[in-house]
């Protein structure tokens, strides 16, 4: 792999939109240059189509002039709102995987093809020379594992063994092997595990990669440590929080009642006023292999944390962003209050005076991968005082900073552990 590429600062104002500036900022390589490039397009944009066709031209003049990671990036930021059955959103696709490869110095031979039900799952493994840990990342519903190629250097240069991969309904498992997500991750994980023979795991995973990584830790044994970046412990809040509150209202209740028709009505009018309505449910339903909204809503039920977290034994480090535009903030404060059995959760809320506030930390990408790497540390050394028998201090004071307050609370910024 090529040298770790340099994390850029900063989150910028593009777009009026809140959903559409994330992506324009998601997408970003955060040079000048491209902060300028988004700038001067942005008010071309007031819809989706707008959205595609601006990305695009971006995107072929950055290839035209040699920037091949903002090139690559503008394009899949381009596709990211195209519509299933697109004909130009595999070739994008495609185009995007090749061209990050080529700037990460991988090669599609280094991509590994990973057994699972009826298709395959994908990853990427480099390794130090002599790995202090091994790591294990993931995506959440609309990521491809390309895209986690510079966090993956990052760890690499701090001296880790680094696995990232697509389980199904991510990437190219869905694209190509037609894998649709699934809220069962133990398997998932656990394939990839006996795939490389891996141990002694931390396991991350990003945005719902987050409620993945929990429910995947309490029923796989060989994970270690689990790193939530970020929280994501109600899919379907999540997903009905995209909504006006009166829709929101009718369809949680009518969800309930498993009123399938009238669910599909409210949903098919909510799609013919509202573009993110009809991306989301559209993208849903082929994430996820349903036919219908309904049966859409119906699933993301399933990807929730309450039902399992009590099972989670392991040290947790759970990430969040101040000012979540996507993740409401309470989220954090059940996933916290619910992992009982832990061997120690901590906290770290990164905040807007940080550029850090917004869904897993776009903006700040490399201080919440400083505090990933701090936290592991700090765990390791507690463990080899633990193995050495040396004596250990007081209950609640080994070097870990102690819960001072409801993790739920504007002020908290600072890491905080809550011990069990």
């Amino acid at each position: 792999m090529a040298p770790q590429k340099s994390f850029t600062i900063g989150y910028h104002a593009f777009h009026p939109d809140v959903s559409i500036n994330y992506q324009l900022n998601r997408f970003s390589d955060g040079s000048p240059e491209s902060v300028a490039e988004l700038s001067e397009a942005a008010p071309r944009i007031s819809d989706y189509a707008d959205y595609t066709r601006e990305l695009l031209t971006l995107s072929d003049a950055a290839y035209a002039k040699g920037r091949t990671l903002s090139g690559a990036l503008y394009l899949r930021s381009a596709e990211f709102y195209m519509l299933p059955g697109d004909p130009g959103k595999t070739t994008a696709r495609l185009r995007f995987i090749e061209s990050m490869r080529e700037v990460f110095g991988m090669d599609a031979r280094d991509r590994e093809r990973i057994p699972y039900g009826d298709g395959q799952l994908g990853a990427y493994r480099i390794s130090a020379r002599e790995p202090i840990g091994t790591m294990v990342l993931f995506g959440g519903f609309d990521s491809y594992m390309e895209e986690l190629f510079a966090t993956q250097a990052y760890f690499f240069d701090a001296g880790y063994d680094v696995v990232i991969f697509e389980g199904p309904g991510q990437g190219s498992v869905l694209e190509e092997d037609g894998l649709p997500m699934t809220a069962d991750w133990g398997p998932v994980v656990s394939a990839v595990i006996d795939h490389f023979g891996l141990r002694d795991i931390t396991l991350m995973g990003y945005s719902l990669g987050g409620c993945l990584a929990v429910r995947a830790a309490a029923k796989e044994p060989g994970i270690r440590r689990v790193i939530c970046d970020d929280i994501l412990t109600d899919f379907s809040e999540v997903t009905l929080g995209q909504v006006p509150s009166a829709t929101r209202l009718a369809l949680t209740t009518l969800l309930a009642l498993r009123a399938r028709d009238a669910v599909n009505r409210i949903t098919s009018r909510a799609m013919n006023k509202s573009l993110v309505a009809a991306w989301g449910l559209r993208q849903g339903m082929h994430t996820t292999g349903t036919a219908t909204p309904y049966d859409f809503l119906r699933g993301t039920t399933e990807y929730e944390t309450a039902s399992l977290s009590d099972r989670v034994t392991q040290d947790v480090l759970l990430l969040a962003g101040s000012h979540d535009h996507y993740v409401p903030s309470r989220q954090l404060a059940r996933q916290l209050d619910s992992l009982t059995s832990a061997r120690s959760v901590t906290v770290r809320v990164l905040t807007q005076a940080e550029n850090a506030q917004n869904h897993v930390h776009i903006g700040n990408t490399e201080l919440s991968l400083q505090v990933m790497t701090a936290w592991m540390t700090g765990l390791d050394a507690r463990d080899r005082i633990r193995i050495l028998g040396e004596p250990t201090a007081q209950e609640g004071d080994q070097g870990d900073v102690v819960l001072r307050g409801h993790p739920g609370g504007a002020s908290l910024q600072e890491p905080v552990e809550y011990s069990s």
